[in-house]
């Protein structure tokens, strides 16, 4: 049984799915998975909700299925956003320390005096990301808090959204009877789940291939210098598949995920498939080689224009751990090979880490943003709650969060039923 305080929610609304993880915090600060909901997404598009009706009932059926796992009643979620519309920019704020010791105060000041650049009128602030702190002119400062100084400086990334599409996915949050603990920017929240320290200390970019965009994010001394989002990713290749084979876009999508190929090179030419026709027309036999050509363009075109936007980030020679692909998108047969081809430094594709419970299950580049988001949850959790005395327990418990029948009976029957 789980108490509602030491239990966090996060939700991917993503273009292609709505997946809905329900997590424990255990005293030791590690996340214990105790519900999984996903859905087929219906009404996103590119990242952004086109139609309302459509959300709500993805992302319902989803968090159903999480709580009937979970077995509890889910209130607050911390929610993934992407979309075209995420702008970035790196800013930089200066204020007089008030008395001589940089305190809490004085952090709040330096962080507003960084925010106060001009920004359109129809975007918002999401995030606001410090760098690094100058003390007197002294650089490379993480944790200003208690030094002394006179004059106090950050760096700081500011991520912007426009106002209207954060608003379209709160709404339909809250149709679900949910609230909306923090809104958070999908590559951010991926980072937290594929990148090692290591990597964002010595220089890393991370791209976030999901169905709708490809996210991109670059670290370097440890702290996030770009963010971009290029509106082409996986459904662009189903598209080009569905095009080029004469077939519908839902079988399109099928022989993309069981036979596509990134790397023309690395499909044989004696593995045939059968490509479905339109109408009643009998299914036609194709080469896989012959399929991988019309996907290869396309990721070589989407990797293309991430390397033209690590080029325009000024970062490009400063990723000294190189590439981490992940996302649904990124785990084609050949990606990492082409990407390298491209890139000429090292790619890896990663899957997220840091969770226990159903890890065969969830360790796989899908479910970088939302476990990410778990992550990112747990770092504005309070204290975890202590495993109360025996004659307190059934008091302290809310009925809310009570279920039939043990965890792992629950787990075992959502395996069968999704597996």
């Amino acid at each position: 049984m789980v108490t509602a305080h030491n239990m966090i929610v996060a939700l991917d609304i993503g273009t292609s799915k709505v997946v809905c993880l329900v997590g424990e915090l255990t005293p030791q600060g590690t996340i214990e998975i105790i519900g999984v909901g996903a859905q087929p997404s219906r009404g996103l598009k590119r990242g952004v909700v086109v139609n309302i009706e459509s959300t709500v009932s993805s992302i319902q059926r989803a968090v159903e299925e999480a709580e009937l796992m979970a077995g509890c009643k889910v209130h607050g979620v911390t929610v993934g956003i992407a979309g075209s519309h995420i702008n970035s920019l790196n800013s930089h704020g200066i204020v007089a320390v008030r008395d001589r010791e940089v305190s809490d105060y004085d952090l709040d000041r330096v962080i507003d005096a960084a925010r106060a650049v001009a920004i359109p009128a129809d975007q918002k602030i999401i995030h606001i990301l410090p760098q690094e702190y100058l003390i007197d002119n002294q650089e490379g400062i993480k944790e200003p808090l208690g030094m002394s100084g006179v004059r106090l400086e950050a760096k700081v990334h500011l991520i912007t959204g426009a106002i209207n599409a954060i608003q379209n996915v709160e709404k339909c949050v809250r149709r679900c009877g949910l609230e909306v603990d923090a809104v958070v920017l999908q590559q951010l929240a991926s980072s937290y789940s594929v990148l090692t320290d290591d990597e964002k200390d010595l220089g890393v970019c991370i791209v976030d291939i999901g169905g709708g965009t490809t996210d991109i994010a670059v670290f370097t001394g440890g702290a996030i210098r770009h963010t971009a989002v290029i509106p082409i990713a996986g459904d662009q290749v189903t598209s080009d598949i569905a095009m080029a084979l004469r077939t519908p876009t839902q079988h399109a999508e099928q022989i993309k995920i069981k036979y596509a190929c990134a790397l023309a090179q690395l499909a044989r030419s004696d593995e045939m498939i059968k490509v479905p026709s339109v109408g009643d027309r009998a299914p036609r036999d194709l080469s896989r080689q012959a399929l991988a050509e019309v996907v290869e363009p396309r990721y070589e075109e989407l990797f293309a224009l991430v390397q033209s936007e690590l080029r325009r980030s000024g970062f490009e020679d400063l990723v000294a751990a190189g590439i981490v692909l992940t996302g649904g998108t990124a785990k084609m047969e050949g990606a990492v090979e082409l990407a390298e081809e491209i890139f000429h430094m090292p790619v890896r594709l990663a899957k997220p880490q840091g969770i226990r419970g159903l890890e065969a299950q969830l360790s796989n580049p899908i479910y970088a943003t939302v476990i990410g988001l778990l992550h990112y949850a747990r770092q504005d959790h309070g204290p975890v709650s202590p495993v109360p005395e025996i004659e307190e327990y059934e008091d302290s418990l809310r009925p809310q969060c009570s279920a039939e029948g043990s965890l792992i009976s629950r787990m075992k029957n959502w395996l069968q039923g999704n597996f």
